[in-house]
């Protein structure tokens, strides 16, 4: 799963704080909280779907119509104000990525894994400055993927690297 698509997934929670402080306000009109209720229902479903059935595409998979739903009858009609512009233009620019994750099997709707693997290599990127070369950053990354498999399976990363394993699910140590 491309590291895009989680991002893309933050930015849909973004967008739903955003709208949300944007209903709040007393002169916002009717077609904008329209546009706040149905994407809140839409997220409740899904999420109630998520914790009923876990990240599973065969139970996510259903949600799609209701996406498909979603735009058609809200983003798609023509707007009466520029508020709701705008967020048609978003809505719009995003659709084909904004919901990917309804589409594979244990993918997260959040943005937090990918967040905590960016971290490291920031941290890296920031020690090193810009002296990077493709080949580099290449063998950075994969050591990083597997340090951050070892992390997240409790394994010691020296004690994995040390037994010549080359496969983390397997290695015991």
């Amino acid at each position: 799963m491309p590291i895009t698509s989680h991002m893309l997934v933050n930015q849909r929670l973004r967008q739903e704080k955003n709208l949300s402080a944007h209903a709040c306000r007393k002169d916002t009109n009717e077609e904008y909280r329209n546009l706040v209720k149905k994407f809140s229902d839409l997220l409740n479903a899904i999420m109630n779907t998520i914790n009923t059935y876990g990240l599973r595409k065969r139970n996510l998979n259903k949600h799609r119509k209701d996406v498909k739903k979603f735009y058609f009858d809200v983003i798609e009609p023509q707007c009466k104000t520029d508020l709701m512009e705008k967020w048609q233009k978003r809505f719009k620019k995003n659709e084909e990525v904004l919901f990917t994750f309804l589409e594979y099997n244990n993918c997260p709707w959040n943005n937090n894994n990918v967040e905590h693997a960016i971290i490291p290599f920031a941290k890296y990127r920031t020690t090193r400055g810009t002296d990077f070369s493709e080949k580099s950053i290449k063998e950075y990354l994969i050591l990083l993927s597997i340090q951050q498999t070892c992390k997240y399976r409790g394994v010691s990363f020296l004690e994995f690297l040390k037994s010549e394993n080359n496969h983390v699910s397997a290695f015991t140590g």
